[in-house]
């Protein structure tokens, strides 16, 4: 088949990421398929770095290879995390940390802790406070992962203080920019990292909350028009939620969402600004949007997975992953560099 070339756009979501694990790892079987640029924020920040340090250090021949084996590698150390919110600086807040230990494993852990982050802050932990992921981002080979070679990568970080999205890239990208990028501020201390761009030390939070993932830096003119979104946050769920967990479980799905939307929103107006003739020719981008995703699937797995990690739920993931990516190579293949698979006027209908 021809060489297409696409950017990836991947979605925060917890240990739900690893949906997004099977979806590349599916899409790096394909030999004519080139990725030349990837937005990654949160979870999607984690699985871009695996990918990218992998394509830059294993060369042409042996990129997607070493992107592969960095995946799995990535996986099976969250795996090892037994609950993302579950660390010893919550249990050292209480007299005894073993008791509340058994506590939690023996009244459902996921809503216990749940509990726990409403009452108390990451920083009530004093010098107990560790954040899990920190040591798997630190290993990541980031003389690769910032590497000039192999596709160009974005990381998505919200600064506390402005509100406002910051986008790392290049040399910028480093552990604390990737770490930033994944903080939920209920469950981690902010991630303070000197921003050139502002001349001081700011505070970053979860990208999701600004750009889940960003999609503008992969409109610049030498990426290709494809941005092939992987997508882990539900867009719609039937039904009303009523209880306190289904409330919360819909407001963060619809807020990590929002800035997606506005962003596919813009896209949408532009294309018709274009097919409509109303802009001069090349003023703007004419991007190409698809989806890979299985709301089916996150809709019953729901949030408790996402800061539970199980090896079960994340192989399911993967296998979930590697399935949605299998069907839209066989449906939308041949759209890539010709066509948009997503009717983004009726996603929005």
């Amino acid at each position: 088949m021809q060489t297409r070339h696409i950017n990836l756009a991947l979605q925060g979501g917890g240990a739900l990421g690893a949906f997004t694990w099977g979806v590349l790892d599916r899409l790096l079987d394909e030999s004519w398929l080139e990725i030349d640029a990837i937005s990654g924020t949160s979870a999607g920040a984690l699985n871009g770095a695996a990918l990218k340090a992998g394509l830059a250090r294993g060369g042409a021949k042996g990129g997607r290879m070493a992107a592969r084996e960095n995946l799995d590698w990535l996986w099976s150390q969250v795996s090892e995390v037994n609950d993302l919110r579950l660390d010893s600086w919550v249990q050292a807040l209480f007299p005894n940390p073993e008791l509340i230990g058994r506590w939690m494993q023996a009244f459902s852990p996921a809503a216990w802790v749940d509990q726990i982050t409403r009452m108390v802050s990451p920083y009530d932990s004093g010098p107990f406070y560790v954040n899990p992921l920190e040591r798997i981002v630190e290993r990541f080979e980031y003389q690769h992962v910032c590497a000039e070679s192999g596709p160009q990568f974005f990381v998505s970080a919200t600064n506390v203080r402005t509100g406002k999205i910051r986008v790392f890239s290049g040399k910028e990208v480093s552990s604390q920019a990737i770490l930033a990028s994944a903080c939920l501020p209920t469950l981690f201390r902010a991630v303070e990292i000197f921003d050139e761009t502002t001349g001081r030390t700011e505070a970053f939070w979860d990208g999701g909350y600004t750009g889940n993932p960003a999609l503008f830096p992969l409109f610049e003119p030498q990426f290709p028009r494809d941005v092939l979104i992987v997508a882990i946050n539900p867009m719609a769920r039937e039904g009303v939620p009523k209880t306190p967990a289904e409330i919360e479980e819909r407001i963060n799905e619809i807020s990590f969402n929002s800035s997606l939307l506005r962003e596919l929103r813009a896209i949408s107006f532009v294309r018709r600004l274009i097919a409509e003739e109303r802009l001069p020719a090349g003023a703007m981008k004419d991007v190409l949007i698809h989806i890979v995703g299985d709301d089916e699937v996150m809709v019953e797995l729901g949030a408790a997975e996402k800061v539970t990690p199980t090896q079960g739920t994340l192989k399911r993931l993967k296998a979930a992953g590697q399935a949605a990516a299998d069907r839209f190579l066989s449906a939308h293949a041949g759209d890539l560099g010709t066509r948009a698979s997503v009717d983004l006027a009726a996603l929005f209908s």
